[in-house]
This record gives C-alpha cells, structure tokens and sequence, in this order.
C-alpha cells in the first residue's frame, strides 16, 4: 500500500556551514522528487542568510542557540506537517521534530533518539567513518610509512544525506552543490565595502582561517607568500575573510600584502560581513583560496573555483563540489598520518607544511 504524497515537509538541517552546503544536493533531490510539496527547512539562526532564495525550499525557520528542543517543538505545531526529515544523527535534532508533534519522522537510526523516529533508516553501507587517530597510531604509521588507499567517491558526505532523501524516491545520484544569491546582492556588497568594478580588475578572495582547529590551517606566512606572487604576476587585489575572532591574523596578512605590493592591494573583511553578505563576496570573487572550511564549500557551490590544501581531512569525505571535480584545485602531499581528523598535529604538521607556496600559486594562476 502506497503512502500519500505528503502535503508540508520539515526537514532539520544540519548546524555547520559547511555540512548545509553538503546537504544542497539531497534538498534539489527532494524538490525534484515531490515538486508540489511545501518544504520548510528548520536550521540554526546563524545558517539562516544561507537559504534565502533557494530553489529547493519554499520557507525557512531559524531557532536560537538559547531555544530548547521543547520550545522549537512548541512552536513549529501550528505549521501542521505531516513529514519530518531529520538530517544530522544528533538526539536534539530528532526531539525538536518529536515535539513538534509530526506524525511521520525519518532518520538514521542512530543511539538515544530511535523512539523519536517513526521510521528509522540504516546506515549505508559505503560510508566511511572519520576516525581521529591518536599520536600512538600517528607514529605507528610514519614507522611504517605506508600509505593508505583513499575511500571511494562514494563516500563522500553528500551521499550521507541523499541516502535518507532517496527512500522518499529522491535519485540517489549526486548534484552539484548550489547555493544562490539575489540579482542585487553582489552589487550592493561591492558598493558597501568601495570595491572597484573596473573592467580587467581581478578580485581573489581569501579564507585563511578553519574554525575546527589549526590541524587544517595551512600557515599563516605562506598564505601571504601565495597572495604576494599571485598579484605581482597578474597584478589583481585581494579580499580576505574570516570571524572576528580572526581579524588581527586577516588583518597581518592584508598589511604584509599592501606592504609588499602596493596599497590597496588587499582589504580584511574578517568580522564585517555576515553570511549574506559572504555569499555575495565569494560571487565577487574570481578565485577563492581557502583552507577545508564552512567558506570553501559555500564559494564552490555558488561557482566560484577554490584552491585547497588538504592535510589533516581527507577531501574524498568533505571536498569540495562534486566528488573528483576539476572545477576547483584539490592541492595534497600524501603522507602515512593523514587524515588523521584532528584539531591539532601532535608532530610535525608535515601533512600542510609539504604543500610548497608554489604548488598554491601554480593552481590560482592555473585557475585564473
């Protein structure tokens, strides 16, 4: 006996930037597959400049950090949904759609939160763990010296939410990635921060930051070595960006910059735009250096090409755009320890530190 096409869908979103970004593919999947289905997307305030405008939601609701999952519940009764769609693993994700009091809830079935889904899903079966290795394992493999073969494309985190959209008849098959911006918005952002629209003009963003940890982080001096080479070979200007709590090391590598090149020649953006705005700056830019991060994802997805340098994660999980994509320069040295997923390096950081300046310059320019 079939199911009735379900009138008003929730779906949970995920609380990282760049896991929304991930979860695009399987949100297009779920449009395609119930084209006359209201779906309202629940996601955290800070996420919510994300969804203006896509294609695959007609609405979107945003909770607060200081909401509990009984007051998020609460308040999403008299949207009167018959289908919840719960895309992170987390208990809390699956009581604030308990609450809300939807009759049909869908999840993978996963420790503390079964009873709250009505139907449960398995994990599937290619999915591959990231395990953070401790420093005795570390040092057991750089003994060794071996190393190991990367997962298959297939799994890739994307495939981690398209499986769930896929038993409500969405095509497993991935999409790209894709996040929009309004007609306007690149304009209004350029205006705002007196960016000049010269024809020839290059603006390149930058992303030095990961707020996981330094473990990702490729240094801090050779992001400013990579941007100095790059302007002086196609004279372009650079926009870089990060948290607040990033601007003072944004604001050194703007400085060395402009010193080492001209005035003007970069401006710190880091803390002053929030994430509408970014959207509209990785639009603007023609080229987005950028460790693995939340912005990565978000400039890929928006069709701006990135440089990165992998070390510590492995972009065969969480890449950028679609699994093995020549669009954007994926830029790694194997060695025995990565990916080892962890915030810091308990050795040497030899994972980032092999990526030569060069190798980052060759790829923008290759870009460009």
């Amino acid at each position: 006996m079939s199911r009735a096409i379900p009138e008003k869908i929730l779906v949970r979103g995920v609380n990282w930037l760049g896991d929304a970004v991930m979860t695009t593919p399987a949100l297009l999947r779920l449009r395609e597959a119930l084209p006359r289905s209201h779906i309202t997307l629940l996601t955290h305030a800070k996420l919510g400049g994300l969804w203006q405008g896509h294609p695959a939601l007609d609405a979107v609701e945003t909770f607060s950090t200081e909401e509990n999952s009984w007051r998020v519940g609460r308040r999403l009764r008299d949207g009167n949904f018959d289908l919840a769609i719960v895309l992170p693993n987390s208990p809390r994700s699956a009581l604030d759609v308990w609450w809300a009091g939807i009759p049909r809830r869908i999840g993978y079935a996963q420790p503390w939160r079964n009873l709250l889904l009505t139907e449960t899903i398995p994990l599937r079966p290619d999915m591959v763990e990231m395990h953070k290795r401790t420093e005795p394992e570390i040092r057991e493999l750089i003994q060794r010296g071996t190393i190991e073969p990367p997962p298959p494309a297939s799994a890739h985190q994307m495939f981690h939410y398209l499986h769930l959209v896929a038993t409500l008849g969405g095509k497993p098959e991935p999409l790209p990635p894709k996040l929009v911006v309004a007609e306007n918005a690149v304009e209004q952002f350029a205006k705002k921060f007196g960016l000049e629209a010269a024809p020839g003009q290059i603006w390149l963003g930058m992303n030095p930051t990961a707020e996981y940890g330094p473990a990702k982080r490729w240094p801090e001096e050779r992001f400013t070595e990579a941007a100095i080479e790059v302007r002086r070979r196609t004279n372009c200007r650079w926009l870089i960006f990060g948290l607040g709590s990033d601007a003072e090391m944004c604001g050194r590598i703007a400085e060395n910059i402009s010193r080492a090149t001209g005035e003007g020649a970069a401006m710190n953006l880091a803390g002053k735009t929030n994430l509408a705005e970014l959207c509209a700056a990785a639009k603007f830019c023609r080229v987005m250096l950028t460790n693995d991060s939340g912005p990565m994802h978000l400039a890929a997805a928006l069709g701006t090409p990135v440089v990165v340098p992998f070390g510590s994660t492995s972009p065969e999980l969480t890449g950028p755009g679609l699994p093995g994509d020549s669009h954007n320069q994926i830029l790694r040295v194997p060695v025995p320890c990565s990916p080892c997923f962890l915030r810091e390096c308990p050795i040497d950081f030899r994972c980032m530190k092999n990526i030569t300046t060069e190798m980052v310059v060759s790829s923008v320019l290759k870009l460009l």
